[in-house]
């Protein structure tokens, strides 16, 4: 049986979280362009 891959939500936040997305100048974008589409941004929590 095959059990889920269950990371942690620390290291889930840190790679895909919100401050991780503001840290680079793509990740900025990233988030940027899903405002523009009207996508509320709070990512990963």
């Amino acid at each position: 049986m095959h059990y889920p891959h269950r990371l942690s939500k620390r290291k889930k936040a840190r790679k895909h979280g919100f401050r991780a997305r503001m840290r680079t100048s793509k990740g900025r974008k990233i988030v940027n362009r899903q405002r523009r589409i009207g996508r509320s941004v709070n990512t990963v929590k």
